[in-house]
């Protein structure tokens, strides 16, 4: 009988239900993040751009895209909420012993969470009713709300990596908390910074996808390219830069956790000169199966020589480091990203290379075929980066110090399974409502844009001016029924 068998035997009942459940909640909840972290800034960055030049389209996106932020702001509400219940329901373990040292981080992200609440509404309700620099001046404080909030959870989570900042009394409670070393943990800067940045690029290609799949339609107007060029060029710009920082990480990653590492580069034994594969299977006698395997490399990546001595999962018990299974999942979602992450770098490269050639966008449709699915692809890589943090870090929910069984709620298994259905309903239904208001409004405003171009007389709020009172109602447009309210008042 196996090793992995045999862990997963002595598991609690509970175990399995409860990690699905966190998994699928964080999963979702995961696909608005890049949009509540770097779509302020991206809309900000189209604001000013519209503001210094006088374009009235790029204040039109930026209007239109602040409206996008607040219902995607609105479903967040609704799925970092849960989430926030379920560190308590499913892992009490965690919380009632070690809240008191890492919790700081979910505190800094509530005001965070509350502050960019606020300023949304801010930004929203300044369009018609504050004067234009004024207006953009109360939005800026957007993406430092943002990123403060990001700051929170990435505190937390660095902790969990590699907690510090505590002592030990006799019976094993944290005591003496040092709050400053518990936020700046080893693994707060690297995971940080990795974060945000992967959070701007992947905003910027999942902004710049809608409009690159409106050029492959035939849509070449300026509102497309306008609405193209400004995210994608903000994610192009980015894209090399994560590809710096994402090394910087598992170096780190290297050092700091040696076991995660191996995990992630299915390394068995410890040793120097040590391969890497890329994708392959490992199986609980240490061969691995399937996969390229590119010898020295793994040793010269860490070290940058292939004397380097990378450690192996046989260096600790089994009972203290990933199962194979879980080494193979994390070493799968970690080959990925990295595949995924070099695509989108060699996308941004033949932008850029267009672009200082010629001074244009690129015209090729090949291009824009990628660029309309590089939103997707970098949502995917988003998921693979947690699935290969989280689960390398098994079978420790706090590295080192508390297991994931240990931290479990105690109850029924069935329970849970129950819970995780009606959640997985839930949130089918909440996603599927976004994508159908999503579309709604982009039907409003192509019929705003189709009115205008036709030379119609009837004034909508997106082809008004983006500023100062809304333009008078042609008598011909009022409501036929004689009722307060203007003739925009259905669309806008």
């Amino acid at each position: 009988m196996s090793t992995s068998f045999h862990l997963l035997a002595d598991a609690p009942a509970q175990l399995l239900p409860a990690r699905e459940l966190m998994a699928f909640t964080l999963a979702s909840h995961i696909i608005l993040v890049p949009l509540g972290v770097a779509f302020p800034f991206i809309t900000l960055v189209m604001h000013y751009r519209g503001l210094r030049r006088k374009d009235a389209t790029a204040l039109l996106l930026a209007r239109r895209w602040s409206a996008v932020m607040a219902v995607q702001f609105a479903l967040g509400i609704v799925t970092g909420t849960v989430l926030s219940f379920e560190f308590g329901l499913l892992w009490p373990g965690l919380m009632g012993r070690w809240g008191d040292v890492f919790g700081i981080g979910f505190g800094v992200e509530a005001w965070a969470f509350f502050l960019e609440a606020v300023l949304i509404a801010i930004y929203l309700y300044g369009w018609r009713r504050l004067k234009p620099r004024t207006h953009f001046l109360l939005g800026l404080p957007l993406p430092a709300a943002a990123l403060l909030g990001a700051f929170g959870i990435l505190a937390a989570n660095s902790w969990m990596n590699t907690p510090q900042g505590f002592s030990l009394d006799p019976e094993g409670n944290p005591v003496d908390v040092d709050i400053r070393k518990a936020i700046f943990t080893p693994m707060f800067g690297p995971q940080y910074w990795h974060f945000v940045v992967a959070m701007i690029l992947t905003a910027g290609f999942m902004v710049a996808g809608v409009y690159a799949t409106g050029w492959l339609r035939g849509r070449r107007d300026h509102y497309h390219r306008l609405g193209f060029a400004v995210p994608f060029t903000i994610a192009a710009v980015a894209a090399p830069v994560q590809f710096v920082l994402g090394d910087s990480i598992a170096r780190s990653v290297f050092h700091k956790q040696p076991v995660k590492f191996a995990a992630l580069e299915i390394v068995w034994n410890t040793d120097t000169r040590v391969p890497e594969y890329l994708f392959g299977r490992l199986h609980s006698d240490g061969t691995v199966s399937g996969g390229i395997k590119i010898p020295l490399l793994d040793s010269v990546l860490a070290g940058f020589s292939p004397d380097t001595k990378v450690v192996g999962l046989t260096s600790v018990p089994a009972d203290q480091r990933p199962t194979a299974t879980q080494a193979t999942i994390a070493h799968w979602a970690f080959d990925l990203m990295v595949v995924i992450g070099s695509g989108l770098v060699l996308l941004a490269l033949w932008y850029g290379l267009v672009w200082l050639r010629h001074r244009r966008l690129p015209a090729s449709r090949w291009f824009y075929r990628a660029a309309a699915c590089s939103g997707v692809a970098s949502v995917v890589a988003v998921e693979c980066g947690w699935i290969a943090t989280e689960v390398g870090r098994q079978p420790w929910i706090v590295y080192q110090n508390m297991r994931v069984a240990e931290a479990v709620t105690s109850t029924r298994s069935t329970t849970l399974w129950i819970m995780l259905g009606v959640v997985m309903v839930v949130y089918v239904f909440l996603f599927g409502s976004f994508l159908v208001i999503l579309l709604k409004m982009r039907t409003r405003w192509r019929r705003a844009d189709e009115q205008q171009a036709a030379g119609g007389t009837a004034q909508v709020p997106e082809a008004d001016t983006p500023y100062g009172p809304r333009a008078p109602v042609p008598a011909g447009d009022a409501p036929a029924d004689g009722g307060g309210g203007r003739a925009e008042d259905g669309r806008s």
